[in-house]
């Protein structure tokens, strides 16, 4: 992944070093395991723990002979491990390795994804509060619909999140599976047994496969992926909805501009929502990796190297990518400026046009049919947004509306305590999740 788009812990975690350090993490538990069921002598796992080493550069050296990673991996570690060598990769296969080791780095991806998260549901969290009584124009269609709050708005990106945090959390249990069953999954040496197997995963806080066949089954990476995909998808709902508040005709939201900021090469007054568009990008790339995901699923018998090649790019590149957005995602939420005079402004564009409802329900009440009290609103609400005058001053002209409503009814009906009476109890209830 570019540097650009990366953070340090996540793309640390999926460095080479880093797989073969989780690779010889695997090794060592297998020995250990091992010597403590009497599989091998006790003092060859010692050895073993005690000598092991390996260099990427000598691993490489190997591997551009032999033409496999983790023969050219095994080979560098023996020599420097010495006779007890002979026990070490003990009747394993290298799946028994690789998805063993890449269980332990999707784990710690995991649990970065979750810290991130949590950073961004805290930011929303807070906005979301902070706003809770902003009245702002709601719109349906991209058209004006009738007014909520900012709070509002920000407690369903909250409770959106939420969703994902509970979703990711399923999906990362299932990560936590490795195998050390053998060529096929059925522990055919000696020196493995489901004892063995459950002892090695446990001391790595992983749990067997309960069939492995020569791999872990890749509908359960699948899924994780799939959450991740849902996540880019949420975090590109929050990043469109600031895109569309900041666009120059609506601009109640703008992204924060930092001094010395340049938002044009050729127009000086530009202030471009950046991240969020950059966010809407990068969304697109994690869903695309979850596809990948999706088509190793499907391999051939007991194992096939298909996926192999997917796995080395899509999958760290996916965790680092949704890493760093969710980094840019709540940087953009805690940072986020609201325009309160263009809320104000845009609220009263249509002159009170959203209030059609209260008063086609009024109508009703008083026992109009729908129909009807849906044409009289209607006239007059048309009138209105053709510039034939006031709505309000319509309606209170109109004999048909007036004939059923008092002035003070309609009065009331304008009035914009309704749409926030319910908004802290929306906004706790969203929290609560």
């Amino acid at each position: 992944m570019l540097k650009r788009y990366s953070r340090e812990r996540m793309a640390s975690v999926w460095t080479l070093e880093a797989q073969y350090a989780s690779w010889l993490k695997v090794e060592l538990a297998v020995a250990r395991a091992q010597a403590e069921l009497g599989l091998i002598p006790e003092g060859a796992a010692a050895e073993i723990a005690a000598k092991a080493a390996w260099s990427a550069e000598r691993t490489a050296e190997i591997e551009a002979e032999v033409n496999h990673d983790v023969v050219a991996f095994v080979t560098d570690v023996e020599e420097n491990v010495g006779d007890s060598a002979r026990f070490l990769h003990f009747g394993l296969t290298s799946s028994d390795v690789l998805d063993t080791s890449l269980a332990l780095r999707l784990t710690e991806s995991a649990g970065i994804i979750r810290e991130g998260l949590e950073g961004l549901l805290a930011a929303l969290r807070e906005r979301a509060l902070e706003h809770q009584e902003t009245l702002m124009i709601g719109r349906s269609h991209g058209i004006h619909a009738e007014p909520t709050t900012l709070g509002v708005k920000f407690a369903s990106f909250y409770s959106e999140f939420a969703r994902r945090r509970a979703g990711l959390d399923r999906a990362a249990e299932g990560l936590k599976t490795g195998k050390i069953a053998g060529p096929v999954g059925n522990y055919s040496s000696r020196s493995l047994s489901p004892e063995l197997e459950g002892k090695a995963l446990a001391s790595l806080g992983l749990v067997p496969c309960p069939v492995s066949s020569q791999i872990v089954p890749r509908d359960i990476h699948a899924a994780y992926f799939q959450e991740l995909a849902l996540l880019a998808a949420s975090v590109e709902r929050l990043a469109v909805e600031v895109r569309h508040l900041a666009r120059t005709e609506v601009g109640e939201v703008a992204e924060a501009f930092g001094k010395g900021q340049k938002g044009s090469s050729a127009m000086p007054h530009k202030r471009n929502p950046i991240l969020s568009e950059n966010l809407t990008g990068l969304a697109r790339m994690v869903r695309a990796y979850a596809g990948a995901a999706l088509e190793d699923v499907v391999l051939w018998h007991e194992r096939d190297i298909s996926h192999s090649s997917v796995e080395r790019t899509a999958f760290p590149d996916a965790l680092i990518l949704a890493d760093f957005m969710l980094a840019r995602a709540a940087s953009l939420a805690r940072g986020l400026v609201v325009n309160r005079e263009r809320i104000a402004r845009n609220l009263a564009f249509t002159g009170g046009l959203y209030n059609s409802q209260e008063l086609l329900l009024d109508l009703c009440r008083k026992g109009l049919q729908r129909s009807e009290a849906y044409r009289l609103v209607q006239r007059e609400a048309l009138r209105a947004a053709d510039g034939e005058g006031d709505f309000k001053a319509l309606v209170l002209a109109s004999p048909a509306i007036r004939e059923r409503l008092s002035e003070d009814e309609v009065e009331e009906a304008f009035r914009p305590g309704r749409f926030t009476r319910w908004a802290k109890e929306i906004i706790a209830r969203a929290l609560r999740g």
